[in-house]
């Protein structure tokens, strides 16, 4: 089964004064600043060139900011997918831009920077996933969203971090199960299921498993009374239940939360502080959600290299010359469409990633 492909195709180059300015330092596009001559830019072209901006939580604040839509991968695929407009830019990593076309294959899909990918999403491929489905011919196969196309269509069914229990619980109990790729939401879910038959492949998001438990006790011991927002990616999220069950935080503080989990539990929060666990991008949206809470990022150099590659520079490129398209082929977009359709027919997947 082929994989999923993206390709540098100008599909037709719009003008701009600013398009001079862009340049490639050999590891991102700059020379453009958000300001507001670059925002009425950006706007004037996606309505050129007939495009939705969908950003993910984790951009930058000025991506982020001139977005039509911000919110988690899966959400935004959808949005995607009932959006009127014929282009998609999805300001986020690569899989994300190929969920959108998975769920979208007859609109256009630009990613402001091709080479933005994702070390959760790579921990796995389809060549190691069908050896070890190989090895566990009657297991079910349940892949994090956070995944590529190609290990997708090698999927049974997909989940997101808020429903990944009810995905799993959805399955007969007497059926090994395949969780991959990250091997903390995989935690999770033993953790919360209570099943021991759940394999989990050792995966992970290189900048959650750095928010580490250490930092997480001594944010906590810094900030009594906090609320606690955490990834279930994180490293931390077993050293979070922890602290509940000795009672150094209060139960009812301690949050295992999705991305989109947090923007909801924001606005319902009465705290006056809440340190967060996850990217640091993440904070943008909440401060905007619950300005009047005061929201700490357990370790202030959690930053993804691949979400900061989607610069102003690389939006504006995007817009002007129609790059880089992200295509799936037909075969593979059928079968990973499937799973992404089994887990949304269990419900609650829109608070995704």
């Amino acid at each position: 089964m082929s994989s999923a492909t993206s390709t540098n195709t100008a599909i037709g180059r719009l003008d701009s004064p600013l398009a001079a300015q862009i340049r490639h330092d050999g590891s991102i596009y700059t020379g453009v600043e958000p300001d507001e001559v670059w925002a009425s830019e950006i706007r004037r072209l996606a309505a050129e060139r007939d495009a939705v901006i969908l950003a993910h939580n984790y951009e930058i604040p000025a991506i982020q900011d001139i977005a039509h839509h911000v919110g988690d991968s899966l959400a935004l695929s959808r949005i995607a997918a009932s959006a009127e407009q014929s282009t998609i830019i999805f300001c986020g990593v690569h899989f994300m831009a190929e969920t959108a076309k998975i769920l979208s294959p007859e609109k256009t899909v630009l990613i402001p920077d091709e080479a933005a990918g994702c070390s959760l999403a790579d921990s796995i491929t389809a060549e190691q996933l069908a050896e070890w489905k190989s090895e566990h011919p009657d297991a079910v196969v349940v892949s994090y969203v956070n995944t590529t196309a190609a290990v997708k269509a090698l999927t049974d069914i997909c989940c997101t971090s808020s429903n990944a229990v009810d995905v799993v619980e959805s399955i007969d109990p007497s059926r090994e199960i395949l969780f991959l790729p990250d091997q903390f939401l995989g935690a999770h879910v033993r953790r919360k299921t209570g099943r021991d038959n759940v394999l989990v492949w050792a995966g992970e998001c290189h900048v959650h498993a750095a928010i580490n438990g250490d930092q997480l006790t001594a944010k906590s011991e810094s900030h009594p009374g906090a609320e606690l927002f955490v990834h279930p990616e994180c490293g931390c999220a077993t050293s979070a239940l922890h602290l509940a069950t000795e009672g150094a935080v209060p139960a009812d503080q301690v949050k295992i939360l999705s991305t989109g989990g947090m923007v909801d539990a924001a606005r319902a929060s009465g705290a006056r502080e809440v340190l967060v666990a996850t990217e640091v991008g993440m904070i943008h949206q909440l401060r905007k959600a619950a300005p009047e809470i005061d929201f700490l990022p357990v370790n202030d150099e959690a930053s993804c290299p691949y979400m900061k590659m989607i610069t102003p520079a690389a939006l504006l490129r995007a817009l002007v010359e129609g790059a880089d398209e992200v295509d799936v082929d037909p075969v593979t977009a059928e079968a990973a469409r499937g799973s992404v359709e089994r887990m949304i027919a269990i419900g609650n997947p829109g608070s995704g990633e």
